[in-house]
């Protein structure tokens, strides 16, 4: 949510300050498939390189959001080891501030699931480049090397690659456990092991299912799938994290907000619960806000429920933002705000 709205505020400045075509907006993809009036159409079959095999060149940007702040979402309790459930809930109420994103620093496992980089495929028959827009890349080897036996610790990993029929296997494993999971923050070890499996359904959508294995902090792998969207007729834009940098100084930790205790009476946190739409320009995007037991829980764009923790009675911590819940002058609660460090968010209630 954070990165997403640093990039859109970069690429409209840079849309107004310079000459479209200077910044390679608009400008054709070589070989896409048209329409008869010249659309792209994402719907013509997937291409081919000239041996067969498929051809995942493009800018690829992932749209679900599901696993973005909790990669462990369709997970147990009893499927996180206690060591790492406790690492991930001390992070999560941090806002996110010694995340790979705030601290600018490469993203590292979470590229793998994250909605807001933009991914550039560029493919040879033995090595394929995924260029990201914040400066850094993943190479995947075809050329039938194995994975390094002692790898010194990278943000990226190591990662081979084959190819299954239509679908690209990619294995990579040798991250350092700097890195973490997801932006709340759930932990991992050197062990940690990812596969991820790439098929193009046509020209415009890529499946991708991704497996996390980790014997060291989960006591079972999982797959979760984060399918990508075709970027036609436009280029990556770079994301300088570091530059004009001035939001790291002004975050702070748990540790420091007395208010991070705060208890809302069950009566209160009832009145908060129901159906609320951020409006947009093509489509909603819902909010659900849930209650069990003493607990709130936000569901953000039907991507699963996430505890809210209390900072007053209407002020509640999610993922590294601020959810603030207004009443309307009959004191009837008629929205919530998303406030984060970059943007607001207004949510209407429906029910």
């Amino acid at each position: 949510m954070k990165r997403a709205t640093t990039v859109y505020l970069a690429m409209v400045t840079a849309a107004i300050t310079l000459p479209a075509l200077g910044q390679w907006f608009e400008l054709p993809t070589p070989g896409l498939p048209r329409t008869a009036d010249g659309e792209p159409d994402l719907t013509a079959p997937a291409p081919k390189l000239s041996d067969g095999t498929p051809d995942l060149s493009g800018i690829w940007h992932r749209t679900a959001q599901r696993y973005y702040n909790n990669v462990t979402a369709d997970l147990t309790a009893a499927d996180v080891q206690p060591w790492a459930e406790a690492l991930y809930q001390q992070r999560k109420p941090d806002f996110g501030k010694d995340s790979m994103e705030v601290r600018c620093l490469p993203l590292g496992p979470v590229a793998t699931t994250t909605p807001y980089a933009d991914i550039k495929f560029v493919q040879t028959p033995t090595l394929i480049v995924q260029l990201l827009d914040d400066l850094t890349y993943r190479q995947i080897h075809l050329d039938g090397r194995p994975l390094p036996k002692d790898p010194n610790p990278s943000w990226m990993g190591y990662s081979i690659g084959r190819w299954e029929g239509d679908t690209l296997v990619v294995e990579t494993s040798g991250f350092t456990d700097r890195s973490w999971l997801d932006y709340d923050g759930h932990p991992h070890t050197e062990a940690l092991r990812i596969v991820e499996r790439y098929r193009r359904r046509d020209t415009g959508h890529l499946d991708v299912e991704v497996t996390f294995e980790d014997p060291g902090a989960y006591n079972k792998a999982w797959t979760v799938s984060v399918p990508l969207e075709l970027f036609p007729d436009t280029e990556v834009l770079e994301f300088v994290c570091n530059e004009n940098e001035k939001s790291t100084v002004h975050m702070t930790s748990s540790a420091a907000q007395p208010s991070a205790q705060v208890v809302v009476a069950q009566e209160t946190l009832t009145k908060y619960v129901g159906a609320y739409e951020i409006p947009g320009t093509e489509k909603a995007t819902p909010v659900a806000i849930s209650i069990s037991g003493d607990t709130l829980f936000l569901d953000y764009d039907r991507g699963g429920p996430e505890r809210l923790v209390p900072m007053s009675e209407t002020d509640f911590s999610w993922s590294g933002s601020i959810v603030r819940f207004v009443a309307d002058d009959e004191d009837a609660i008629s929205q919530l705000v998303i406030r984060t460090i970059e943007s607001e968010d207004t949510a209407v209630r429906k029910q």
